[in-house]
């Protein structure tokens, strides 16, 4: 893999997971418990033998770069590396105008390492992916750019995800970024072909259709909107059927969620549980590798009252369950449930307490967030608005499914 030089694009401000990206970049959300959103497109480039790194940062980007120095640090090895690069103006005085811009402000960079392929990966999204795969298929087809797709219901599409056309040969015929009314696969009614935001590119081609896009006053030097509509009509653009794949260890393939809403965040966490999950985080042959803190295990203690209970459920490192019972749900780090408290169907980021008593559903709490005893959430609609119209200055939400997500630091029912 040494002629292969990857590039995550990981500046994305996810405003639509707020409140969750109130102080983080969307990359840098916790996920499933023990990880970082980020860690998915990182373990899928590092599993696959790629450890030449760029990651390109720009919004809130501090608790992201210190993710990758204590997680993701490459030692020992001659040439390899895991390095940010924060947006620094080099080139204009804008900061990245778009994913094709960011890039195009790193070719110095890019060409230092002298690749031949260069893999372009969005950071945004859950799954597994042996990228080798994709990149035989790249080489074998002497593409220029190759895109990595999956087949989605035609539902969840609109306005959301390139949509692509492709040949008995999946060569790319056709593509449109975000269209509010997405053409159907023929002959699948109902589903639609999804660019994942995965690019494999040969080195040189890049750079002079960069050096192009950056001297279009019109483009909006995105790679959706502006590069691959122009470079499929007439190069070799193929696509990378991702679902057609059975990731070694794996029972089944083609999981891949953008959780860049509120709501897809949430269920792609229930995605995590049950014995037979739908995304499934322990396969020893596809380690996923984060940054662990030096905790004890999970601690499950009973009380004179009350026995511990636990159910399809994760639980993290330092967690300390008090005659609690948590149903489907996600602790993260350091979580501590008290005597008689209910946590059901949740997401905990780590960090918080639930006092004796309490009682959550359906929720989503950050960071740092503290449920006072007894004090009740997610059980009476009517409730939870007032809860949100009293504390809206603090940002409190509701999602479209009804999941109440609460902001780091807050403490509730402590008034």
């Amino acid at each position: 893999m040494s002629g292969v030089l990857g590039m995550i694009l990981a500046g994305g401000e996810g405003t639509r997971l707020m409140p969750l990206t109130e102080s983080r970049s969307k990359p840098a959300v916790p996920f499933g418990g023990s990880y970082r959103i980020l860690d998915f497109v990182m373990n899928n480039f590092v599993n696959s033998g790629i450890i030449k790194i760029f990651v390109i940062t720009q919004y809130k980007s501090q608790s992201l770069q210190m993710h990758l120095k204590k997680g993701w640090q490459v030692s020992g090895i001659t040439g390899a590396f895991i390095d940010a690069l924060p947006a620094q103006m080099r080139v204009s005085r804008e900061w990245y105008q778009g994913t094709a811009d960011a890039v195009y402000q790193n070719l110095t960079f890019l060409k230092e390492q002298f690749p031949e392929h260069v893999c372009i990966f969005g950071s945004d999204h859950i799954y597994k992916m042996d990228i080798r795969k994709m990149l035989t298929f790249h080489k074998e087809k002497n593409a220029t750019l190759t895109v990595s797709a999956i087949k989605m219901k035609a539902e969840e599409c609109s306005g959301k995800f390139g949509i692509i056309e492709v040949d008995e040969n999946w060569k790319m015929i056709g593509f449109e970024e975000k269209p509010i009314v997405p053409k159907e696969i023929p002959n699948d009614p109902g589903y639609c072909l999804v660019s994942m935001g995965n690019y494999i590119f040969k080195a040189d081609p890049l750079c002079s259709i960069l050096v192009e896009d950056n001297a279009n006053r019109l483009s909006s030097h995105d790679f959706g909107k502006d590069i691959i509509p122009k470079l499929y009509p007439n190069d070799e653009v193929y696509v990378y059927d991702f679902s057609s794949v059975i990731l070694d260890g794996e029972n089944k393939s083609g999981y891949w969620r953008d959780v860049g809403s509120i709501d897809s965040y949430y269920e792609a966490h229930m995605d995590l549980l049950g014995t037979t999950p739908k995304f499934n985080l322990q396969n020893p042959k596809w380690p996923l590798h984060t940054f662990y803190p030096p905790l004890p295990p999970a601690d499950f203690t009973d009380t004179d009252e009350n026995q511990s209970h636990v159910s399809m459920s994760l639980i993290s490192a330092g967690c300390k369950i008090n005659g609690a019972a948590i149903n489907k749900s996600v602790l993260g780090f350091r979580c501590h449930a008290l005597d008689g408290a209910s946590v059901d169907g949740c997401v905990l980021v780590g960090d918080n307490i639930i006092g004796a008593g309490a009682k959550i559903r359906n929720a989503i709490l950050d960071r740092y967030v503290e449920v006072a005893p007894n004090f009740t959430i997610g059980y009476d609609y009517q409730k939870d608005i007032q809860l949100l119209q009293k504390h809206e200055k603090t940002d409190v939400r509701i999602s479209e499914n009804g999941i109440i997500v609460i902001p780091q630091g807050m403490k509730l029912g402590f008034d």
